[in-house]
């Protein structure tokens, strides 16, 4: 039904941008000098959401119109590597917000000193796996640390993985003998926060040694639920690499990939620059990208990839 839903939905929006394209063609047909204060402003507009939908025609993965995972890991490179990791979670809500997608945390991992451990986000609206699909991989930081007394330049890494939610549970079959769950306190900043039950989960998948924690509600129900689809979507992320793997190899192209190489680098110091190392995109707006403004990021990497079946 939600399938269902949001293809009706999309029927809908065309034909209403197709009766909105045709009355505007019908007024300039007139040739009214009067109209063309209206004409005017109705040509950008439909302009602007004509481009939004051919960007969004870029997105035709098996997952891309769905909801999205996203979790962000710290790397090597202690206390500033994990205010980078959180430097990142404020860039994805804010695309996020900016962008009407709605976002849920999940699982939280507090730094020791300053920033963040792990963090993951659930981003639910239509095209968020899409959209994020570009942002997997490792971003690197290159700045004046604000944790070091001498105040030295520092290169910080995290990893991003983006993952699709599984709508369907019959695509991964979880055998419940499978799993390990445990549960515990979470953690809480003390007084009041602290909780008084063991509400958050912890499941363990045997067969792949797949460990997924949820502490951020507050009932273990929806904690368990909550990294029940955590650990679907990370199934899934293994069948299809499995997949994919397979057909590489039949064509004599397969190359494992591991964390190293960057996908995209952020030099605060000793010049202002974000540069995807994919497409070599590049801005000196350091602030803005920080700030969530991503989207042109995203769009390089599709328009580089569209037609060469990379997802």
């Amino acid at each position: 039904m939600k399938k269902f839903s949001g293809l009706r939905q999309e029927v809908e929006d065309w034909q209403a941008l197709h009766l909105r394209a045709t009355d505007a063609l019908e007024l300039a047909i007139l040739a009214d000098e009067s109209l063309r204060s209206e004409l005017e402003p109705e040509a950008a507009a439909l302009s602007k959401e004509v481009e939004q939908r051919e960007f969004q025609a870029m997105l035709s993965g098996e997952y891309d119109r769905g909801d999205a995972l996203l979790a962000i890991h710290a790397g090597a490179g202690g206390t500033d590597s994990q205010d980078w990791a959180e430097m990142l979670q404020r860039m994805y809500l804010r695309w996020a917000e900016n962008n009407g997608f709605k976002t849920a945390i999940l699982d939280f991992s507090e730094g020791e000193e300053a920033g963040i451990k792990s963090v993951t986000i659930a981003v639910d609206g239509s095209y968020a796996y899409g959209y994020l699909r570009p942002e997997k991989g490792v971003h690197r930081l290159v700045r004046l640390s604000p944790f070091d007394s001498a105040h030295r330049r520092h290169t910080s890494f995290a990893l991003v993985e983006v993952l699709p939610q599984v709508e369907d549970e019959t695509e991964v079959d979880i055998n419940p003998s499978d799993l390990r769950i445990d549960t515990y306190r979470s953690a809480g900043a003390g007084g009041q926060n602290v909780q008084k039950n063991d509400t958050a989960v912890r499941i363990t998948h045997l067969p792949t040694g797949i460990v997924v924690t949820c502490q951020n509600e507050r009932s273990q129900t929806q904690n368990k639920e909550n990294a029940l689809r955590v650990l679907r979507a990370r199934l899934l992320e293994i069948k299809e690499r499995e997949q994919e793997e397979q057909i590489a190899e039949l064509r004599g192209e397969y190359q494992k990939v591991e964390w190293g190489s960057q996908i995209r680098s952020y030099v605060l110091h000793p010049y202002q620059m974000v540069k995807d190392h994919r497409t070599d995109y590049e801005t000196g707006n350091t602030q803005a990208v920080l700030n969530g403004y991503i989207d042109e990021f995203i769009e390089a990497y599709l328009r580089a990839n569209l037609g060469n079946g990379k997802h």
